[in-house]
């Protein structure tokens, strides 16, 4: 079994650290991206098995470039799993309904991290 990426899009380091932190420690490689122009500029080349996406990043925001990303053909079969600090009522709602397929809210628990991107990268079809 080939080792799974994930592309983390995450503009706070502490948070991508944490990311690279729980997730090499279980096997994945990581692909850290801090903006979605350096994002877009990574999935030109590599195709990853997964996204974990800040919603709140700077410029472009997470939620519309997982519309960006969901729209092109080469990459819209890639999970995309929302990193928010939104808990709002109506919240979970509106991520799903940019495209992502799940989400994990901030301060993030590294439990449920490793589980969610398990859930996504270790199913068996």
């Amino acid at each position: 079994m080939s080792t799974k990426r994930v592309l983390v899009v995450e503009d706070v380091e502490m948070n991508r650290k944490l990311v690279r932190i729980v997730l090499t420690t279980k096997g994945y490689e990581i692909i850290e991206a801090t903006h979605a122009e350096e994002a877009l500029e990574i999935l030109q080349t590599e195709v990853p098995d997964l996204i974990l996406m800040d919603i709140a990043l700077p410029g472009i925001s997470g939620e519309e470039l997982t519309r960006q990303i969901k729209a092109d053909p080469r990459w819209c079969h890639v999970p995309i799993i929302a990193l928010t600090a939104a808990a709002m009522k109506g919240d979970r709602e509106q991520f799903l309904s940019a495209g992502c397929n799940d989400y994990i809210s901030k301060p993030i628990d590294t439990h449920a991290l490793a589980e969610i991107v398990d859930r996504y990268l270790l199913k068996e079809f």
